[in-house]
């Protein structure tokens, strides 16, 4: 098993960092939240998780070890694979989703694309005593701050997640004010909360 990879980033792309390790580019597929702390020609170390199927080996890449080992646990689950996993920690950090499995919140777990109610309700029988209690602050679900280009990198997290531009597009403008505001006080948008509101406004309006 890789458990992680460490090197100079040599290209990003709206789900994929390719990190170069001992002179091999490694494609690693990231969430939104992970790619947003990377940078093109600066050295990053990521927590990896091999999975391999018959047709193809692929990594996935965590900004810690916390962060994989939720992916890995997430998959005890029945009918929750990689991709799904994935798709639950760029919507919600580890605490967070610990937090909603310890309170039986349904609602936190359907703001995941492809997570329906009965899906939800199904996950916390399954994962409520499998992830364990919160360790962290409230603070710490709010994800990683977005730098530069915050409304590409949500699209592209968007779209990443299932949903058609137009969608992201619609979902893009409806949070455009609350990342404005945060920039208009000297702050950085959290690629996190505005993931999480703009998915909000797209459960609403299906």
């Amino acid at each position: 098993m890789i458990a992680f990879v460490s090197g100079p980033v040599a290209a990003l792309a709206p789900d994929t960092a390719v990190v170069e390790v001992g002179g091999i580019g490694m494609a690693v597929q990231c969430t939104p939240g992970t790619l947003s702390g990377l940078r093109v020609g600066q050295q990053a170390r990521l927590a990896t998780s091999l999975v391999v199927r018959e047709d193809s080996l692929t990594l996935y890449g965590f900004a810690d070890d916390d962060e994989r080992q939720t992916f890995e646990l997430l998959q005890t689950a029945s009918g929750v694979g990689p991709r799904l996993a994935q798709a639950m920690l760029a919507v919600h950090s580890p605490d967070a989703l610990r937090r909603a499995l310890a309170s039986g919140d349904e609602k936190a777990l359907t703001a995941v694309p492809g997570i329906g109610k009965k899906g939800a309700q199904k996950l916390l029988i399954e994962l409520k005593d499998r992830l364990g209690a919160p360790v962290g602050s409230a603070a710490a679900a709010v994800g990683a701050p977005v730098t530069q280009g915050w409304s590409d990198q949500l699209h592209a997290a968007l779209v990443g997640l299932g949903y058609a531009p137009r969608e992201a597009d619609e979902a893009v403008a409806a949070v455009t004010p609350q990342a404005q505001a945060t920039l208009a006080e000297g702050g950085l948008p959290q690629v996190g909360s505005l993931l999480r509101a703009a998915l909000q406004t797209l459960n609403r309006t299906r």
